[in-house]
């Protein structure tokens, strides 16, 4: 951020095939936002790779309203990047991020501001649905939460979403990392500073479809888990120290029916105890390889997370400068 920066509020909106909903929330937000007399503000919505209409909708919001900007994606390249190309290019005292099916309420917009105000450097939200939900996507959660939580190092409370405030000086600690997993659920917990929680009732989405399927969700929950620790690579070793062990017990049982018994066959339970032996150790030696290799390969690539093929900052950034 220019240091000669007014910008007290940026707004980031990651936005993909949105079409029908980016005019309606950019509305709902400068009608929050001129209530709340927000000194000077900004809405930069991301466009991540969108094959509707909706860069041109955004444009078209931009050409009747200099404080709308966009970012737009060369190529879909995700949620929790484009969240982060948001961050990177902000320039408010404060960043609230939402998503752009309207789901996330605009007018909780004002209680955030308040507790920012009021000292709070991290505002973040936790959804309660109370409305009707399918059994499958309410338990899939809960799971996904339980098994988060018991791999992460820091706990992240259920319904938490990226709905959040955040302060500058927590803006700019994000932007040091290049991590190319990204999962700022997970992260943001780990920074530290002030942090504050609010409930909201979720709304419906306004227009469009979910972009989340079942696949989508689960890869978003795997992406989560593993970036949050490196706690799954040492369950293999568990997992392996498990077989060894069962395999010792089996060879201590294949021995006593050979002593014992008539009822072993002849060189089948000492080959199944062998291979279950020596594939114990062998998860026991992958998982301490993953371990050091899964750094290696993440911090090695160091490719961009995201490529920018046009946006309405970058020549009011070099004018500041």
């Amino acid at each position: 951020m220019n240091a000669n920066s007014n910008i007290e509020i940026s707004v980031v909106v990651p936005t993909f095939n949105e079409e029908g909903n980016v005019a309606l929330l950019a509305s709902e937000l400068k009608t929050v936002l001129d209530q709340l007399q927000i000194s000077a503000y900004e809405i930069i919505f991301i466009d991540d790779g969108s094959s509707d209409a909706s860069l041109e909708v955004i444009k078209g919001l931009r050409a009747t309203d200099r404080r709308i900007h966009y970012l737009q994606f060369s190529r879909n390249f995700g949620h929790q990047h484009a969240l982060k190309a948001g961050l990177d290019h902000a320039r408010g005292r404060a960043v609230i991020s939402l998503d752009a099916d309207l789901q996330h309420p605009p007018a909780l917009l004002s209680e955030m501001i308040t507790l920012w105000r009021n000292g709070a450097q991290v505002v973040y939200t936790r959804r309660q649905d109370k409305q009707q939900i399918g059994l499958f996507k309410k338990w899939s959660a809960k799971l996904f939460y339980w098994i988060a939580n018991k791999l992460s190092e820091v706990p992240i409370e259920e319904g938490t979403a990226d709905f959040r405030l955040l302060d500058r000086c927590v803006v700019d600690a994000i932007k040091g990392f290049k991590e190319s997993h990204l999962f700022l659920r997970g992260l943001i917990p780990t920074l530290g500073f002030k942090q504050v929680g609010i409930d909201y009732q979720a709304a419906s989405r306004h227009s469009g479809q979910t972009k989340y399927s079942f696949g989508k969700m689960f890869q978003f929950a795997l992406n989560g888990i593993t970036s949050s620790s490196a706690k799954p690579l040492y369950f293999s070793i568990y997992l392996g120290l498990f077989f060894a062990f069962c395999a010792f017990i089996y060879g201590c049982y294949a021995i006593y029916v050979a002593l014992f018994t008539n009822a072993a066959i002849t060189g089948w339970a000492s080959l199944i105890a062998s291979v279950l032996f020596i594939g114990g150790i062998q998860m026991i030696l992958i998982g301490i390889v993953g371990i050091y290799l899964g750094k290696l390969f993440v911090q090695s690539k160091q490719r961009p997370t995201y490529i920018i093929e046009s946006n309405s900052i970058q020549a009011i950034q070099h004018h500041e400068a």
